[in-house]
């Protein structure tokens, strides 16, 4: 109450983060409203807000002001990517944080909105969490949101039929039934999440399920 608190939301816009595609609140857009909601808070307390936007590469990186201008560019940002729909646009996590490190100088809190989808493999998984260790070792307080689609990516709930199934950053497809894989896919995504979750544990970041 008697500190100034410096927040840098930085949001995850790589194209997994728009599944799914047709719904009224895919990924994406529940990363952005939630954004729009915690600068709206930093406003009223008068607290400085910045924002950070990536997905190979960091597209949008502001330092943390309270001024009305400034959060006016933030909601303008916000929107503006709402409007986007890019296909086959890839997540480099580890880098892209790597980069907001160096730009956050002071001690900040640092708020995360993700899938984390491009991080399956233990050596992109290895390269994240030192990027993440990048922030904590800089002394922020670091909270992940890990923002995934309950049913179809974590229980994967289809219909017992066939699905061509694309990978929205890749392009890639492949065919096959959803009840021959449910089983193994269910089980990889659960070590997946308990791997994350463990991960932060060990470095003291918040994890949040969303």
């Amino acid at each position: 109450e008697e500190t100034n608190l410096r927040c840098q939301i930085v949001i995850d816009a790589s194209s997994s983060m728009y599944f799914p595609q047709d719904a009224e609140m895919n990924k994406l857009k529940f990363s952005i409203l939630s954004a729009a909601a915690l600068v709206n808070l930093l406003k009223r307390q008068r607290d400085a807000a910045g924002l950070s936007i990536f997905t190979d590469e960091v597209l949008f990186n502001s330092d943390a002001k309270s001024s009305t201008k400034h959060h006016q560019l933030l909601f303008a940002q916000l929107e503006d990517l709402l409007s986007k729909k890019p296909l086959n646009v890839k997540t480099n996590a580890a880098k892209s944080l790597n980069e907001i490190a160096e730009t956050v100088h002071k001690r900040s809190m640092i708020i995360i909105f993700s899938d984390m989808f491009s991080q399956m493999d233990s050596k992109e998984n290895d390269e994240l969490f030192s990027a993440l260790q990048h922030l904590k070792y800089n002394k922020h307080e670091v909270i992940l949101f890990h923002v995934v689609d309950k049913s179809k990516e974590l229980d994967f709930k289809f219909e017992n039929r066939p699905y061509q199934f694309i990978d929205m950053e890749t392009g890639e497809k492949i065919k096959l039934h959803s009840n021959e894989v449910k089983d193994f896919y269910v089980e990889q995504m659960q070590k997946f999440e308990i791997s994350l979750k463990l991960r932060c544990a060990q470095y003291k970041i918040d994890f949040v399920e969303a």
